[in-house]
Parts: structure tokens; C-alpha cells; sequence
């Protein structure tokens, strides 16, 4: 009998599927600050140069890869914008009216492709949204990254709307949307905390963060932000990504906004700690974490990089700053920490990096372009991607050393991908798979 029970034991685990290995679950990878552990990936590349293969992606999007089971999944929005006529009215009187863009309706939609021969698999709309929201010129309806994790990718839209999809068949296994206004198009990505998908909302005209049961989309906690000094709405949003610690024994997610950074317990939404950063509003740098200071960038007008120390409770403003720098911080490109030293990008090009004990700035050097993407940090290089399609790769180090620049075609603003020793880059019109292994 027992034999007979055995048997039968082993064959019901040979018949349930696999589990899908999560390569790259999210915006800035496994750790979700731009490290990753891998070997053989590229240093020089360009068109018709150690392109494995490049691939069409219909429509437009700024949200980066995330890849399973042999697929890489993006996120992309095909809109049908209005006349110039048609927008000039819709915007007149509008804050930053010269340079938002207006559609009478989007699609947005969940695309797969495999990750050996570049060819799409899947393609599977989400949403349909007539009028929507008017976005920033350089945004777009499809900015935040997905995550994926065990079959689930869970696709973000703002307030266009969430959905998770199962990754075998394409099936939409719920859908819900958010109340909230942006300003100027999503921009905050997801973060799954076990059976939690956490989303921040800060938006012009509400400002909360609220955590979704990954089963069925409900919500399970919502908390609202601490009350803000300004009554002006475009001062009042933020397009962060959460970032997942943990401090003595305990998680936190930390997720900054306009005027205050704040951490909460990720299960309950209870606030842990918060700081005051003063009158900073539209942060888009996730915040990165050396197990000792989190860094956290401010956001405009003049975006300043501050180290806390995330170890307190409460109002933690006037004990656990430890430095705060103002020259040359990025508006849009995530810091990264490589060795104890804090790397940054501004969005005009200028590359600086700081000790990250002391905030002492040990070198600064005007790359050139614009940038969006944040940079990546792996084999011992730090790799940055510009507007222009150009990827600059420097060697951490005391002073400025570049070790190659290689250009694409096409305009980078999601931020690069590295699986099986090879880079994945999406420009505008295209997915890359890069390798010199090959």
C-alpha cells in the first residue's frame, strides 16, 4: 500500500506545472536597484554589431522588460491622438499646457516575446480608454513596468487601469482601476510584497498608497499620504517606484513623494517612519538602499539627493538625515550604489558620484544627452542609457573612466535588461537582444 501511495504521489507532482523561472521580475531587476549577478554581458555593440536579434514593438511604451519561463513581457499603448486644434482647446488653461499630449482614445496592451528567437508570441489588450488623461510630451500611456512572479505578470497603467494576465494562456484573470489624476501620464511601477501588489497613487488631486490582493484585485489596506503645505495640485504628485527593505528583523517599503519621504509596514500600510524633504514634488528616482542609508532623491524643482537612515519612528527629519547633496541630482534616472560610492545621472547629462558615507562628491563629468533610463550596475561596470540610443559604460572607480559607448537607433528611456549574460534594451521602436557570446 504504501508503494502504491508513493507512486501515485509521484505522479501527481510530475503532472502539476513547472513553476516559471522569474529571470527579471521587475523595474531594475531582482533587487530593484540595478544589480545583477551575471557574466559574458556585452561592452560593445551598435546596429549590425552583436545584435542576437531586433524585433518590432507596435505601438509606444516607456515601461522596461521583465522576463520568465523564456519570455520577455512589456507593457505598450497605441493611441489615436487629437488634432492640434483639438488639443489646443483641451489644454488651454491646463498647467504645462505646450507640453502635454492629448488622444481621444488608447489601447493598452500586454506583449510577449520569446526570448531565443525575438519572435511575439502573445499580444493582449487590456484597456480600451476613450478621452484619457493628457500625458506629458515625454511620457507615455504605457511608462510603469510590470512584475511578474509564479505564472502572474501584474500590468500597471495608472489610473488607466491595472490587470493581472496568466502568462501560459493570456487570460485576463482581473482588471480594476484606480482613482487618481496624474497631471501628466503614469509614471509609478508596482511592487509585489507576498501575496500584496503595492501601488503608489499620488496624483494632483488625491494622494494615497493602496495594496491589492495579487488573487483577485481587491483592495486590502489604503493609506493616506501625510498632509502636504501646498494647496496647488501639480505640486502635489509624485511618479515614484516602492522599494522593499528591511531593518532590524522588519520590512519596509519605502516610497517617496511630494514633500515627504515615508516608509510603512508593507503588510498593513501603518506608517514606520517619514521625513521631511521640504517642497520637492514629482519624484520619479527609485530610492536605493546599502543595508545602512537609503538614498532618495527630492524631485523638482531642484531635485536634491538626501541619505536617511531608515532605523527610526515618526518624524525622523531631524535625526536621521545624514547628508543631503543639490548639484546635478536627476529628476528621472534612479541613483545606484556600487562599492560606497552613490552614482547619478542628471537628466542633462552630467554624471556625478558621491561617497556614500559622507555625501563628499569625488568626481563629476558631463556625459552628454538626456536621460530617463537608470543605470545598471553589472560585471564590474555601470551602464547608462541616454535619449539619443547611446549607452555609456564606465568603471566605478575614485575618478571618471569610460569604458565604451555604443549607439542604437531610437530614443532609450526604459531602463536595460540583462538575462543569460546578455543585454535586452527597448527603444521606442524596438527590442533588442545584445551578446557577445554569440
Amino acid at each position: 500500500m504504501r508503494s502504491i501511495c508513493l507512486a501515485l504521489a509521484a505522479a501527481l507532482f510530475l503532472s502539476l506545472p513547472a513553476r516559471a523561472e522569474v529571470v527579471w521580475p521587475q523595474f531594475r531587476g531582482p533587487d530593484g536597484q540595478g544589480h545583477v549577478d551575471a557574466v559574458g554581458v556585452p561592452l560593445h555593440w551598435g546596429e549590425g554589431k552583436n545584435i542576437v536579434w531586433k524585433s518590432p514593438v507596435e505601438g509606444l511604451g516607456w515601461s522596461s522588460p521583465v522576463v520568465a519561463d523564456g519570455k520577455i513581457w512589456l507593457t505598450t499603448a497605441i493611441p489615436s491622438y487629437v488634432s492640434e486644434e483639438e488639443r489646443a482647446a483641451k489644454v488651454e488653461g491646463m498647467s504645462m499646457a505646450s507640453t502635454l499630449a492629448v488622444a481621444r482614445e488608447v489601447s493598452l496592451w500586454a506583449l510577449s516575446f520569446d526570448l531565443e528567437s525575438g519572435k511575439q508570441l502573445q499580444k493582449i489588450k487590456l484597456f480600451e480608454v476613450d478621452s484619457p488623461q493628457a500625458i506629458h510630451s515625454l511620457n507615455s500611456f504605457a511608462s510603469p513596468t510590470s512584475v511578474l512572479a509564479e505564472g502572474r505578470l501584474f500590468c500597471h497603467f495608472g489610473a488607466f487601469g491595472t490587470a493581472c494576465v496568466d502568462t501560459t494562456t493570456g487570460r485576463i484573470i482581473w482588471k480594476r482601476e484606480l482613482s487618481i489624476e496624474h497631471g501628466v501620464g503614469p509614471g509609478s511601477s508596482p511592487v509585489l510584497f507576498e501575496d500584496l501588489l503595492i501601488i503608489p497613487c499620488d496624483g494632483t488631486d488625491q494622494q494615497y498608497v493602496v495594496a491589492v490582493s495579487t488573487a483577485n484585485g481587491e483592495t486590502v489596506w489604503k493609506t493616506d499620504r501625510p498632509p502636504l503645505r501646498t494647496e496647488v495640485g501639480d505640486y502635489q504628485k509624485a511618479f515614484c517606484t516602492p522599494l522593499i527593505i528591511e531593518v532590524g528583523g522588519q520590512k519596509q517599503v519605502v516610497i517617496p513623494g511630494a514633500q515627504w519621504f515615508v516608509a510603512y509596514d508593507p503588510r498593513t500600510g501603518e506608517e514606520v517612519w517619514r521625513v521631511d524633504h521640504g517642497r520637492g514634488f514629482s519624484n520619479v528616482p527609485r530610492p536605493v538602499y546599502d543595508g545602512e542609508r537609503l538614498y532618495l532623491c527630492t524631485g523638482f524643482v531642484r531635485g536634491q539627493l538626501w541619505a536617511v537612515r531608515p532605523d527610526g519612528a515618526g518624524d525622523i527629519t531631524e535625526t536621521h538625515v545624514v547628508w543631503k547633496r543639490t548639484k546635478q541630482i536627476p529628476m528621472m534616472a534612479s541613483p545606484i550604489v556600487v562599492d560606497g560610492r552613490v552614482h547619478v545621472v542628471s537628466d542633462g547629462g552630467v554624471a556625478t558620484c558621491f561617497d556614500a558615507a559622507t555625501g563628499e562628491e569625488i568626481w563629476r563629468k558631463r556625459m552628454g544627452g538626456k536621460y530617463s533610463a537608470s543605470p545598471l550596475f553589472v560585471e564590474g561596470r555601470i551602464y547608462f542609457c541616454n535619449h539619443d540610443g547611446r549607452t555609456t559604460v564606465l568603471a566605478p572607480g575614485d575618478e571618471y573612466r569610460e569604458l565604451a559607448q555604443n549607439d542604437l537607433d531610437g530614443q532609450l528611456m526604459a531602463s536595460p535588461v540583462v538575462v543569460e549574460g546578455d543585454l535586452l534594451l527597448r527603444t521606442d521602436t524596438y527590442l533588442y537582444r545584445i551578446s557577445e557570446n554569440r
